[in-house]
């Protein structure tokens, strides 16, 4: 998997920044427009475990099957975070047209056997716009390529104060070296949607790669850039492993 490689190019009224990636595979992507992204992170309580493996089963089926009538409405992916962190237990990553989409989904899963069981650990909304990585073509920018890696690790970003009191073009050039600090690591891909108004924080940045190491090592480089004196400390960063839903399933015990 190699990351979308950087564009700068400035047209009229956006930013100099065009992130554009290799136009392979574009087809099997569907065409977005700000559409809505969410990042859904889940729990499962200890009374779970004590149920018998029938049950089990019986409710994973029931929950499959209300999970994959949604498949039409999202790009939709599963995680489990099981062994990597102490707060969640899976995530589901969705990226639709429809906030009534996400709450229909959410309160159908919850009504389920198996949902009685789960608790909302953090729930991230953010929308696409055209400063973010994609597949495509240089006209076509609403692509995104999700799910293509292993591992996927997410994190909200808010900015200081003191960012917002800069010009934009102060601001561009900073996420411009942050770019291109991301483009030393190939096998890592950055998707960049914006959250200002849905939460506390302006940004939700997602890696995707297949080695989990050259991700700590961007990170490390990305400390260094002038950008990240800017960022606030403190967010969550979710470790999650893409497996299927059955699979996360299988591993809350």
């Amino acid at each position: 998997m190699t990351v979308d490689p950087l564009r700068l190019k400035k047209e009229p009224g956006e930013s100099p920044l065009r992130l554009v990636a290799e136009s392979s595979n574009v087809a099997e992507f569907g065409v977005i427009e700000k559409q809505f992204v969410n990042f859904l992170f889940l729990r499962v309580g200890t009374k779970w475990r004590k149920l018998d493996v029938e049950t089990k089963q019986r409710f994973k089926a029931e929950f499959q099957q209300v999970f994959d009538e949604f498949r039409d409405d999202f790009l939709l992916f599963s995680y489990s975070l099981v062994g990597f962190d102490s707060k969640a237990d899976m995530m589901f990553w969705r990226v639709g047209s429809s906030l009534d989409s996400v709450q229909d989904m959410t309160a159908k899963l919850y009504r389920t056997n198996l949902g009685s069981y789960l608790e909302t650990v953090d729930n991230y909304l953010s929308v696409t716009k055209r400063m973010m990585f994609v597949d495509g073509p240089n006209d076509d920018r609403f692509h995104v390529p999700a799910g293509t890696s292993k591992y996927l690790f997410v994190y909200p970003c808010a900015k200081h104060n003191d960012w917002f009191e800069m010009s934009a073009e102060m601001r561009d050039a900073m996420i411009a070296e942050n770019f291109m600090v991301g483009q030393k690591f190939p096998n890592i891909k950055i998707h960049l949607t914006h959250a200002f108004g849905f939460n506390d924080h302006e940004y939700m940045v997602s890696f995707e790669t297949d080695e989990p190491l050259d991700f700590l090592a961007l990170v490390e480089e990305l400390r260094q850039t002038p950008a990240s004196k800017f960022t606030l400390r403190g967010m969550p960063v979710y470790t999650c492993r893409q497996r299927t839903l059955m699979e996360c399933m299988d591993a809350l015990g």
